[in-house]
């Protein structure tokens, strides 16, 4: 009996039906139905083996060492590129925008499964690579053609309100080789289109393509946000206490000197963040509240500030969505709601500045404006209905964070997947094995 059972699980219409039944509902899963193209093949390796699919071996050839090489890593690529892309993949922290939250040097892993994993806009690429092959910083790793439409597959929730997200960086579609930071548009800013075209090579890159980001998700689709004197405003009601946030506080020493290094290390202030402020005895660096209370009762300093930007004059030039008319600035910014799909709105030139991009690029229409009248692929528009949610990201450490109070808007074809854990944190300040943070081995991200 069990040598029939035997026979029948290697019987090779038994492994192709099992096979065909696992590949139809990974299609039905992803919602491609094209690639259900595919069956042949498989109906071919496993019945009528017309085709040698492992062309690196002879049939019938008595495996080598070479060869047995070869099939595991053929295995190993295919099996961590399906993972990478559809359950989890791994992210460092390279800033300290979510300090203390997550720190510079975190090795983290976001599940994709948790808003539901998108497919690539860019099928064909390297493996294991994000938009440059390994060793280049300009060569592409993907190929242009063919390029797939935006497509998210079910997952096992939707972004909730202070999620901890990583995403396409929204203003990476065009970028300057070379010269990425800062981003192409504020270049355009300082130095003009045509000086920046003809002086740099520019290039398009494809959303999923796009520098990964992470940020916490403060704004959902339909949210109005608002940060009054620093602190963030939802709907009107304070921002919960969430993360572990941080602002820049001015803090006045006694004598020459300033503090000693020891007295930063305790507090666990990266030496990027010390930063002296007109004398060498003052300092401007960003605190928890935890951090501000203990510096304060440090014998040594004289006062803690904390420092509030006002400037409403010129900053509009850096904060989205840079309207004269929107004079806002880091810690004073809207109210702004955030579009909904399906949503409509009322458009006029005065609240233009806040939806063009999404009409123009993220939605792909042609946007003009002729003689005060605004046109939407050739035709007059008084109003805009959103085809996608929208959602505001700011990083915990607020007054070093590049975030949608700069460039606005994370539309959802942009999100990659929630920050799951840590599973390994390098403290750079410090050498080995002192440098290993081991108390956030494994530790969840909230």
């Amino acid at each position: 009996m069990i040598n029939k059972i035997k026979s029948f699980l290697k019987h090779k219409y038994f492994k192709f039906g099992f096979a065909a039944v696992i590949f139809i509902l990974w299609v039905i899963w992803i919602g491609n139905y094209w690639l259900l193209l595919g069956l042949p093949i498989i109906f071919d390796f496993y019945i009528t083996q017309k085709v040698n699919w492992t062309f690196w071996k002879k049939r019938g050839q008595k495996k080598t060492v070479l060869i047995e090489w070869i099939d595991a890593i053929i295995f190993a690529v295919v099996a961590a590129t399906l993972i990478r892309m559809f359950f989890i993949e791994a992210y460092t922290i390279p800033t300290s925008s979510m300090e203390k939250s997550l720190l510079v040097g975190d090795y983290l892993f976001v599940s994709k499964v948790s808003y539901g994993p998108k497919l690539p806009n860019t099928p064909i690429s390297f493996p294991f690579v994000h938009h440059t092959l390994p060793f280049s910083k300009t060569a592409k790793s993907f190929i242009e053609w063919p390029r797939w439409p935006y497509k998210r597959i079910a997952g096992l929730g939707s972004i909730q309100r202070n999620d901890v997200v990583v995403f396409n960086f929204p203003e990476g579609d065009t970028v300057v080789l070379g010269n990425e930071f800062p981003t192409y548009y504020d270049q355009i800013k300082d130095n003009g289109r045509s000086k920046l075209w003809r002086e740099n090579k520019i290039i398009y890159r494809p959303v999923d393509k796009r520098e990964n980001y992470i940020k916490r998700c403060v704004g959902l689709p339909g949210d109005t946000i608002q940060v009054r004197h620093s602190q963030l405003f939802v709907n009107s009601k304070e921002q919960e206490k969430v993360g572990v946030l941080q602002f820049v506080y001015f803090i006045q020493t006694k004598g020459n000197g300033g503090l000693p290094k020891t007295n930063f290390d305790n507090l666990g202030i990266a030496m990027d963040d010390i930063r002296h402020s007109t004398n060498e005895s003052d300092y401007c660096i960003p605190l928890t509240n935890e951090m501000f209370n203990k510096i304060k009762k440090n014998d040594k300093v004289i006062d803690v500030i904390k420092i509030e930007k006002t400037d409403t004059l010129m900053m509009w030039k850096l904060i989205f969505p840079h309207s004269p008319n929107y004079k806002w600035n880091e810690d004073n910014y809207g109210p702004l709601w955030i579009p909904k799909k399906g949503v409509t709105v009322e458009l006029n030139l005065n609240n233009l500045p806040i939806y063009e991009r999404i009409i123009d690029v993220y939605e792909n229409n042609e946007l003009a404006v002729r003689n005060g009248e605004i046109y939407i692929n050739d035709q007059l528009a008084k109003t805009y209905t959103f085809k996608m949610d929208y959602y505001f990201m700011m990083g915990d450490n607020r007054h070093n964070s590049a975030d949608s109070r700069f460039w606005g808007f994370v539309p959802e074809d942009h999100v990659v997947g929630k920050a799951a854990f840590v599973w390994l944190s390098i403290d750079k300040d410090r050498s080995f094995p002192f440098n290993i943070r081991w108390s956030r081995m494994f530790k969840g991200i909230h």
